[in-house]
C-alpha cells in the first residue's frame, strides 16, 4: 500500500490577548492508502485541532503535513469532512442534501447524480430520497450524511465524533454500518472519539495522545482472528478487551 498522508514535527498553539495556549507538540505519523487510524486521548487535548490541520482549515506553527508526496496546499488530493451533528438542511430533501457538496463545488454532471442515486440505494436509503431529514431516524440522517461526503468521491475521510449526537444502540448498530461501507469504499479515514470500544472496532491502528499539550503517547495496531472482520465481530473476542484494557492504563497513566 503506498502512503497517502504523512505528518512530520507538527506544532500548534491557540492565541489570544493572553498569551498562547499549546495545543499540539511534535506530532508525527503516517497513513498509508485503505487505512482506518482512530485517534484518542483525553478530553480538549486537541484530537479535533489535528483534523482541522490536515483538513486544512488550520495552519502549523511548525512541522509539515504531505499528501500523496506534496505539501498540504499543493495537494489535489480530496479530503471529505464529517462532523459530529450530520448538518442535513431540513428544508431539502435526502437527495438534494446529498447532492448539496456537488452543486457547490459545481461537479453536479449526469455521472455524479446517477453515483448520488447508486450510494443511496446501496445503503439503503433509496425509499427516502425525497423525504426530509425530520423523516429519518438518527443512524438513517448519519448514513446519509456519509453518502453526500462519498459522493464527492475523497480519498480521505475525517471523522469528528460522527457517532456522538445518538443514543447508544443506534451508535453500534450505525458505526458498524458505516464503518463496512468505509471499508467497502476502500477510503483512507481518520477517526477522531472518545469512545475507546468505538476506536479499537473500527480500526487497523489507534493513536494515543496524552493530554494538553498533546504529543502521540503511543500507537497501537489491532490484530483479530476474525473470518469476517466488522466493528460488532470484533466487540465479542477476547483480544478486543485486551486492546481496550491496555489504552485504558495509557491514558490512566498520562492524567
Amino acid at each position: 500500500m503506498e502512503q497517502i498522508l504523512e505528518l512530520k514535527h507538527i506544532h500548534y498553539a491557540y492565541h489570544n490577548m493572553d498569551g498562547e495556549t499549546p495545543a499540539l507538540t511534535d506530532i508525527s505519523f503516517a497513513i498509508n492508502e485503505g487505512e482506518f487510524i482512530a485517534i484518542v486521548g483525553p478530553s480538549g487535548c486537541g484530537k479535533s485541532t489535528l483534523l482541522s490541520l490536515i483538513a486544512g482549515l488550520l495552519e502549523p506553527e511548525k512541522g509539515l503535513i504531505k499528501i500523496s508526496g506534496k505539501y498540504l496546499r499543493e495537494s489535489t488530493t480530496n479530503i471529505g469532512y464529517m462532523l459530529q451533528h450530520d448538518q442535513l438542511f431540513e428544508w431539502r430533501t435526502i437527495y438534494n442534501n446529498v447532492i448539496l457538496g456537488l452543486e457547490v463545488q459545481h461537479m453536479l454532471t449526469t455521472k455524479a447524480k446517477a453515483k448520488a442515486h447508486e450510494l443511496l440505494a446501496d445503503y439503503g436509503l433509496k425509499q427516502f430520497e425525497n423525504a426530509k431529514p425530520s423523516e429519518l431516524s438518527g443512524g438513517m440522517r448519519q448514513r446519509a450524511a456519509l453518502v453526500r461526503t462519498l459522493v464527492l468521491e475523497p480519498d480521505i475521510l475525517l471523522l469528528d465524533e460522527p457517532f456522538s449526537a445518538l443514543d447508544y444502540q443506534t451508535r453500534l448498530n450505525v458505526s458498524d454500518d458505516i464503518g463496512q461501507i468505509i471499508r467497502r469504499e476502500k477510503k483512507t479515514a481518520i477517526l477522531v472519539t472518545h469512545d475507546l470500544s468505538e476506536a479499537i472496532s473500527l480500526a487497523d491502528r489507534v493513536i494515543i495522545l496524552s493530554k494538553r499539550p498533546a504529543s502521540i503517547q503511543q500507537t497501537l495496531p489491532l490484530i483479530f482472528d476474525l473470518e469476517k472482520d466488522t466493528p460488532l465481530n470484533r466487540r465479542n473476542t477476547p483480544e478486543f478487551k485486551n486492546y481496550f484494557n491496555l489504552i485504558w492504563k495509557e491514558l490512566n497513566e498520562n492524567d
